[in-house]
This record gives structure tokens, sequence and C-alpha cells, in this order.
């Protein structure tokens, strides 16, 4: 038991002593660091406008999203969505999206995949298998309502 009290002090020493001088260097790397992740971020990212409304989104990091904003690069995608369940907008995105469905429980602002070429986008809540794409983020439950819950709306998708 002592020696492997031991050898877990001599480990975590090590790992320490590897740390040494890293606070430094990070503080001059940092900088340049933020700016190159600002850049790719901006870069990569994508603002969606729901009808005249722009809403922020805080997007998901998979393949589903990055065949998506493959698809904004060229310019914006309008995608009709239509009133469904009394819960949610539904529109062809064009073509499939590579998916990962998870049995998933929704909220009011959740945009998930359906069916690999179906984009969703909730006011209220269902449960089934999807692939999240991300959350609407700027608005809450009465706010999705109001933005979806009055009849087909049109949803663009540009890259920034």
């Amino acid at each position: 038991m002592r020696i492997m009290a031991a050898a877990l002090a001599l480990c975590l020493c090590a790992a320490l002593a590897g740390c040494r001088g890293g606070p430094d260097r990070a503080a001059e790397d940092t900088p340049a660091l933020a700016a190159e992740q600002d850049q790719t971020e901006e870069e990569t990212a994508m603002n969606m406008t729901i009808g005249d409304t722009s809403v922020t989104v805080a997007w998901e990091d998979n393949a589903s999203m990055e065949a998506l904003k493959a698809l904004c690069a060229s310019g914006p995608l309008t995608i009709e969505l239509h009133m469904y369940g009394g819960f949610e907008q539904v529109g062809d995105i064009g073509q499939s999206l590579p998916s990962d469905d998870v049995q998933t429980t929704t909220q009011a602002g959740d945009i998930v995949l359906y069916s690999g070429d179906q984009m969703v986008v909730f006011y209220g809540s269902n449960s089934w298998a999807y692939t999240r794409l991300g959350h609407i983020t700027d608005q809450d439950a009465d706010g999705m309502r109001a933005l979806l819950g009055n009849g087909d709306v049109t949803v663009t998708l540009t890259v920034k």
C-alpha cells in the first residue's frame, strides 16, 4: 500500500513539475490564440433569421452542423418551415445531412435535424430521436411561440 501511495505521489509531482513555466508561456500566447480563435469562430459561425427577426443561436459542434455550414458557404440558405403538431415548425433543408439521432426531449428554442433532411424549430416540447443542431438563446418560450406559433415561417441561415 505504501508503495502505491509513493508511486502516486511521484506521478503527481512529475505532472506538476511538467506544468512549471506553463502559465508564463500561456500568458504570452493568450492574445494571439484568442485572436485566432475569434477569427475561426467568426468564419464558421452562422446567423439565423426567422421571418424578419434575427435570433441568437448556440450552435452544436457536430458533423451535421459542419454540413449545414457548408451549404451556407456559397450564400444564404432559405428554408420554408411549416407548422406541425402545435409545438414545432418543420422544413426541408434540400439535401440529407449526416445525422446521429439520439432520443431527446426538446424544449422551446431547440433546433434539430429530423430524418436527415428536415430542420425542426420548437416553440413547445416533444420527445423523439433527433440530431441536435442548436438552441435559440435570446428567446424564452413565449418569444418562441410568438415567432413560430402563428403560421408558416421562413428561416434564413447565413455564414458570418
